[in-house]
């Protein structure tokens, strides 16, 4: 059996089509089937079970990925070891991120990446959860730090932090000393994160749910370009409150004092497990550490690990 059948499985299994499996591996569509074919043959056992547009790997299909997955990793390790270099072949390393994230300890982690792997290159992209999501299910990313977890075979996903959400306003705008209830904060102009976003979706319910209704709602796909709206008066938001901390030292901004807190938001880390076994998992260690330094050294109401 050819290695180069052996990752074509492996990144079908993730990729749970044969199109978008052809163009990562930079073949064809029928390249790919012939290839699962000439497994199975070999493997005298059905592996993966389609049609009508459905794509599942059978029982059979599971282990033979495990098993593929583990010859991988050991050709990688191997790799490494003949070339005196923890790096494999993954490069480059392809991370995704909401702003959030990219604004606060994306940068350490980048200078984790560097010091533990010197010629390591990486792409970072600053994106929406939905646009990232589904780069990763489409074999774009490596890994992502969204709002959402990247469900099916070959991927893995973990908690990477906690953001604490705070309403914020310009002194323009809000009264300083007093405390808003929900009522009251419906009446002012509100800047959202986009609509079908994660933090756009929990708007509804905190006014709903006290029988309020946010009339004046405008939404935004970029964190800096909701900051800048609130900080000339614009309207208030529920942000991050690191993504802030300068803007209010210097008065920018001042958090609402508000009867009802916004419930704080998880920062869900995915990454690819089918591939490059090895070297993910330490980036993801890596993820970890830098999530948690950045969380000890700001306050810890503002952000934690769960």
């Amino acid at each position: 059996m050819r290695i180069l059948d052996i990752k074509t499985f492996v990144a079908l299994a993730r990729n749970r089509h044969f199109g978008r499996t052809a163009r990562e591996l930079n073949t064809t569509q029928p390249a790919v089937s012939s290839r699962l074919a000439a497994i199975e043959a070999e493997l005298e056992s059905r592996l993966i079970n389609r049609g009508d547009g459905s794509f599942a790997l059978t029982p059979d299909g599971e282990r033979v990925l495990h098993s593929f997955e583990a010859v991988l990793s050991g050709i990688d390790r191997l790799k490494g070891d003949l070339q005196g270099d923890m790096i494999p072949a993954l490069e480059p390393l392809k991370i995704g991120a909401i702003d959030s994230i990219s604004s606060t300890w994306m940068p350490h982690f980048i200078e984790s990446l560097h010091r533990n792997f010197p010629s390591l290159k990486i792409e970072l992209t600053v994106d929406g959860t939905k646009n990232l999501v589904a780069g990763m299910n489409k074999g774009e990313f490596d890994l992502i730090f969204s709002l959402y977890p990247v469900l099916g075979d070959g991927f893995r996903s973990f908690t990477s932090c906690v953001l604490q959400m705070v309403w914020a306003g310009s002194p323009k705008l809000i009264e300083p000393d007093r405390t808003y209830t929900v009522a009251a904060l419906a009446d002012l102009p509100i800047i959202s994160f986009p609509k079908n976003s994660p933090p756009y979706q929990m708007i509804a319910p905190y006014f709903h749910d006290e029988q309020a209704l946010a009339s004046k709602l405008t939404s935004c796909n970029s964190l800096y370009a909701i900051i800048n709206l609130i900080i000339d008066g614009f309207g208030v938001g529920a942000i991050p409150t690191v993504t802030i901390r300068r803007e209010l030292d210097m008065g920018l901004l001042q958090q609402v004092k508000v009867a009802k807190r916004f419930p704080p938001i998880p920062i869900i880390a995915s990454y690819q497990a089918s591939t490059h076994q090895d070297f993910i998992r330490k980036v993801v260690d890596l993820a970890r550490l830098s999530a948690a330094d950045y969380c000890a050294d700001v306050e810890p109401d503002m952000a934690w690990i769960d």
